[in-house]
């Protein structure tokens, strides 16, 4: 039996680079398995039955696949950088905002804005632009946070950055050049300085997709 988690993941997912960034601030070292969503191993969905990325499995047979809670299982072994101290409703409630998928969260009307071609074509650039807009009004909001320090809830990043930002750059990018021309500055950089540090380079690293054959690869 391995002494190493064992952690299935996709790249470009979101939740899949929370869980990354945990590991990586945490120092964990896991056996990565980078996978393809359209071919899902057997042995991931027999450990979680829910078959969506990111699942982390320890090896005493715990299986952790809630994105939130395996950056946080990380933080609570190794937190060298103080991520968790602001332990506060404010904190939990922005997270909650790209954490859950009811239908007035980020995260809802961010999938409409990026997916809305799914819709019938009389109907996706409607669908799109409102989504889009209704999303703006989160963004609208933690423009208003940074603009009186570097992060968040602060001058030194927490929890809340670091599960937050992968949403708002997959919303960044889903139109980059309208995203670009946004009178928001605050949020614009606090994107660009995540995306452009060495946290994410090292979270966004491409692996070869596992196969049952390979060797294992460890990250980070």
């Amino acid at each position: 039996m391995t002494t190493t988690p064992i952690l299935y993941s996709f790249r470009r997912c979101p939740y899949a680079m929370r869980a990354r960034i945990g590991l990586v601030e945490a120092g964990i070292k896991v056996e990565l398995r980078e996978i393809i969503l359209r071919d899902k191993p057997a042995h991931m969905l027999e450990i979680s039955p829910k078959a969506t990325v990111p699942v982390l499995l320890l090896p005493e047979g715990k299986v952790i696949d809630e994105s939130l809670d395996i950056m946080l299982w990380a933080l609570l072994q190794n937190d060298p950088n103080n991520l968790l101290k602001p332990d506060d409703s404010i904190m939990q409630r922005l997270i909650n905002q790209t954490n859950n998928n009811r239908e007035s969260h980020f995260k809802s009307h961010l999938d409409r804005y990026k997916y809305s071609s799914r819709y019938d074509d009389d109907q996706s650039q409607a669908v799109g632009l409102e989504a889009r807009d209704q999303a703006l009004i989160y963004i609208q909001k933690l423009n208003v946070l940074l603009s009186d320090s570097k992060f968040l809830l602060g001058n030194t990043p927490c929890v809340a950055d670091y599960a937050i930002a992968p949403f708002i750059r997959q919303y960044a990018n889903t139109n980059r050049d309208w995203w670009d021309q946004l009178p928001y500055p605050n949020i614009k950089n606090w994107l660009t300085n995540f995306i452009e540090s060495k946290l994410f380079q090292t979270t966004f690293t491409k692996f070869p997709t596992w196969q049952t054959s390979d060797e294992p690869t460890y990250f980070p």
